[in-house]
């Protein structure tokens, strides 16, 4: 397992693991998130080819709909 940040919480992830995987793990909908990785906002068509690596840090920002 490596070591990754997510919202500042500490995180483990299988090697290889992707985005697109991490936010299947984590049960949340690509639709509605975006992603920084290391400080660089990763555009979702880069999301199942981009690698996590151990020391990581990710932001993810969930869109809520309301009115």
């Amino acid at each position: 397992m490596i070591e990754i940040t997510v919202n500042g919480e500490p995180q483990t992830a299988p090697p290889g693991q992707t985005i697109l995987g991490l936010l299947q793990q984590l049960e949340l909908d690509p639709a509605r998130v975006a992603v920084e990785l290391d400080r660089r906002i990763v555009k979702q068509p880069h999301w199942p080819e981009t690698v996590l690596r151990s020391g990581a840090q990710l932001e993810i920002v969930q869109f809520v709909g309301g009115g």
